[in-house]
């Protein structure tokens, strides 16, 4: 696949139903059902300024929506500042290769660099093997943490 010049910048409420269906592929690709209620509220708090999750989309030269990106300040109090949080990063699978995830890292990057985050930290499942080499050619690898989750109810 060619290299393609990416723009990528934060949501606009121009950018609801592009956001939409790119939101809806990450849930594919996961395996979770996505209501129109959970979509909603996510995309209320990527248009609320004060909420702390922020979402990026990716446009190809076309203006068509190809990746988005959730990311928040997330406090690292054994360094005592904030770090980036990525929660979500999905790239269609046409553009895969294209420079389209690597334009979104690169935009990361330079909001952490606006930011003052010394670090950027993200998630991944073991079988998204695709994604796992590409963080790995930033990361050098994964960490040699274990990510426990407790479920309330």
């Amino acid at each position: 696949m060619s290299e393609v010049d990416y723009t990528v910048a934060f949501v606009t409420g121009a950018d609801k139903d592009e956001w939409r269906r790119l939101f809806e592929g990450y849930a594919v690709f996961y395996g979770v059902p996505m209501s129109d209620t959970v979509a909603d509220q996510v995309w209320s708090w990527l248009l609320d300024p004060s909420h702390e999750l922020e979402g990026l989309i990716a446009h190809d030269e076309a203006y068509n929506g190809v990746g988005i990106i959730h990311v928040r300040a997330c406090p690292r109090p054994l360094s005592g500042c904030n770090i980036g949080f990525v929660d979500d990063m999905f790239v269609v699978p046409d553009a895969r290769g294209s420079g389209a995830s690597d334009a979104m890292v690169e935009r990361l990057q330079a909001l952490a660099r606006e930011r003052g985050w010394p670090a950027l930290r993200w998630l991944t499942q073991q079988h998204n093997e695709r994604g796992r080499a590409f963080y790995d050619r930033y990361a050098g690898g994964p960490t040699d943490f274990i990510l426990y989750h407790l479920r309330m109810g």
